[in-house]
């Protein structure tokens, strides 16, 4: 399939109702407003493409960044892949879903997302947030700098209350990954999660909550969950 092609199919599964959903929840202008299960017959027909997903992220269209994300190649994404990405990505879904998911999957993920926390663009810091918890689902202890996500730990506990919106939400969904996922990591993640206490972020006054992270953790625990790693982090 060609980007126009692409872009004409995802015109004809726009939804107005859907964008005034999307909008609510930080998707910005130009979209037109589709369902994700109407992506995923598209992903399924391409599998992985690295240029087309290139491509079709060059749009800006948030819904054919959305599919650039699924069908990406993540290990041929290089460096100034990423970066024009996360400059790019000022929908909350992109930033927040779809490069982490693609950095995560890249050969400079966690580089990369080391760099992106200490940005002062706030879609930046958020997609470097979320980067750091899906690198802590996705890889095996082994392949992480614990000591690094201990710090990164200590971090979020001095900064998440002053800062900006959506990283305290990136920040808050960041210790419910490294322990859930980093069992070496999960007395950390709860001590750090009850100095926090309640996390506030706005959220335009959708019905989203905001998850108790030291509760989300416990239930992981209940559920016999900690430690298991996904295989993908897309969806």
């Amino acid at each position: 399939m060609t980007v126009p092609e692409i872009m004409s199919e995802l015109q004809s599964r726009g939804s107005e109702s859907i964008k005034k959903i999307l909008v609510k929840h930080g998707v910005k202008e130009p979209f037109f407003g589709v369902k994700i299960e109407y992506l995923k017959p598209i992903q399924k027909k391409i599998k992985t493409d690295y240029q087309l997903a290139k491509d079709l992220y060059a749009t800006g269209n948030a819904d054919a960044q959305y599919l650039a994300g699924l069908i990406a190649d993540d290990e041929k994404m290089t460096r100034t892949d990423l970066q024009t990405w996360a400059e790019q990505a000022l929908s909350a879904n992109i930033n927040e879903y779809t490069v982490p998911w693609v950095a995560a999957g890249s050969l400079h993920g966690f580089e990369m997302a080391m760099e992106w926390i200490d940005s002062k663009d706030e879609h930046i810091a958020a997609a470097g947030w979320s980067t750091l918890g899906n690198l802590s689902a996705l890889k095996e202890d082994s392949e992480l700098d614990l000591p690094a996500y201990r710090a990164l730990l200590e971090r979020v506990v001095k900064t998440i209350h002053t800062a900006p919106n959506r990283v305290r939400s990136r920040m808050n969904t960041f210790v419910i990954n490294v322990g859930t996922y980093i069992a070496p990591l999960t007395a950390d993640a709860m001590a750090a999660a009850e100095k926090i206490g309640p996390v506030y972020v706005d959220t335009s006054g959708t019905a989203c909550k905001v998850p108790d992270a030291a509760e989300y953790i416990s239930k992981a625990k209940a559920r016999g969950n900690l430690g298991k790693k996904k295989k993908t982090v897309k969806c």
